[in-house]
């Protein structure tokens, strides 16, 4: 089980120092490799110094580590990249909170009941519907860890 750290501080000195032990690299080892000055990972592994989070990544990196964020069931949170698909005609990224539909189907877009040709893609703009679509989809996939959960409603309750 993941250890839960508290959304008080990020512990960057124990992280800093638990890295550099594990890399078994001395502060001036870590600082040569990291193209930083020993002083100021002293400073950071005592506490006296808040690094910024690009310092900690440098740091981390350095030592073969890399920063992760875990929710509070240890799944780790992986970055959004940009592709063909994430990105609109003009190179623009789609709303990260919102489902992105390419090439939707009759319905699946706001403006089919008015006649108006489909563009490219669309959303689902509607974040109680997407919640129960999404809470739907993990029910039907992960079976043995909802297997006692009733089932959420069906899709003709997505559009109701």
């Amino acid at each position: 089980m993941p250890q839960r750290i508290g959304p008080t501080k990020l512990p960057a000195a124990g992280l800093v120092r638990a890295a550099r032990r594990r890399a078994d690299f001395s502060q001036r080892e870590l600082a040569r490799k990291s193209a930083a000055a020993q002083g100021t990972i002293a400073r950071i592994e005592s506490g006296d110094l808040t690094p910024s989070l690009a310092m900690i990544e440098k740091l981390l990196g350095a030592c073969g580590f890399q920063l992760v964020a875990v929710d509070h069931e240890g799944c780790v949170l992986r970055p959004m990249r940009d592709t063909e698909d994430t990105l609109d005609g003009a190179g623009r990224r789609y709303p990260a909170h919102l489902d992105v539909i390419l090439d939707p189907l009759p319905g699946e877009w706001w403006a089919d009941i008015y006649g108006l040709a489909r563009p490219p893609e669309t959303f689902y703009r509607d974040r109680a519907r997407r919640d129960r679509q999404r809470r739907r989809s993990q029910w039907e996939v992960r079976v043995k860890k909802y297997r006692f959960v009733p089932p959420p409603p069906t899709a003709r309750g997505f559009y109701a």
